[in-house]
């Protein structure tokens, strides 16, 4: 026990023993500075200098802008930056599916990979196939009534006709219908039989979404029109039109030709689509 207290009592008095630290100068040995110090004052110095250093290191990291310069820290500018660009990205995704749907879709109607559509020949719009089978028969008083208005409408001088067709499509061309629309062959169209160069005319208003060469039909033009209805024009010798074109009803797209894989002959590949479906042309148009 004598021997620890003998050791502590040596290192409490290397810790407290007062030294003098002296600076002379070294030609004069002239004393220009001196102080008076301790172990223990050097080292309670010194530990709270690291300490100082320590927050006030904290401090510019966490605080200043001197942080952007440390790795792995990222300044508020390149933070909005990113978040800017993150949103643009997002944005940008969502164009670019729409994008990819709607050249699907394209691609479908330059196919034909699509269902048609069971049209009623005083509409437009697509309509519901309906039972007989399973109609109610009309009673007798309905028979009556049906009479009494059919009689009334008859002599009705103020009745005004009206179009029961929203939309009256124009004939591409005049000539002779070589192969009709037909589901069984999976033959969305008609083609007719033209002289070589006949101007192929725009059935409706619309702009041009596809005019380009394909190998399996030649020269195509696809025209979208209002109340959701397409227009294409296969096999075409020439287009007259571009791309993002605005076209009127009886303008002049293309020239009738025979180009593409497929063709057999001069002809008109005319196909018509109402709201992704196919429909016979020949019920709103006549060719001949």
């Amino acid at each position: 026990m004598s021997e620890r207290r003998h050791k502590r009592q040596i290192i409490k008095k290397k810790l407290f023993t007062k030294n003098r630290l002296v600076i002379l100068n070294e030609d004069s040995f002239e004393e220009i500075f001196s102080l008076r110090l301790t172990l223990m004052n050097v080292f309670v110095v010194a530990s709270i200098g690291a300490i100082l250093i320590v927050i006030t290191t904290t401090f510019i990291i966490a605080f200043t802008p001197l942080r952007e310069f440390i790795p792995g820290y990222a300044s508020d500018e390149l933070k909005r930056n990113a978040t800017q660009l993150a949103l643009k990205s997002d944005s940008l995704s969502n164009s670019i599916k729409k994008n990819e749907a709607y050249l699907a879709s394209i691609k479908k109607v330059l196919i034909g990979d699509l269902d048609h559509a069971k049209l009623s020949k005083d509409s437009i719009y697509a309509a519901e196939t309906v039972d007989q089978s399973k109609e109610d028969k009309p009673s007798k008083a309905e028979l009556q009534l049906r009479d009494q208005v059919a009689q009334e409408d008859k002599y009705n001088l103020f009745e005004k006709a009206q179009p029961k067709v929203s939309s009256v499509l124009f004939p591409p061309v005049k000539g002779s219908i070589t192969e009709r629309f037909d589901l069984r062959k999976k033959h969305f169209a008609v083609d007719i039989a033209l002289p070589k160069d006949t101007p192929i005319k725009a059935v409706l208003n619309g702009s041009v979404i596809f005019a380009d060469w394909t190998p399996s039909t030649g020269n195509v033009i696809i025209i979208r029109h209002n109340n959701g209805f397409l227009s294409v024009y296969k096999h075409a010798a020439s287009l007259t039109k571009n791309q993002g074109d605005v076209v009127r009803t009886g303008e002049v797209v293309a020239l009738a030709g025979s180009t593409g894989k497929e063709s057999t002959g001069v002809h008109l590949h005319f196909e018509l689509w109402k709201d992704g479906y196919a429909i016979d042309p020949t019920q709103f148009i006549e060719f001949e």
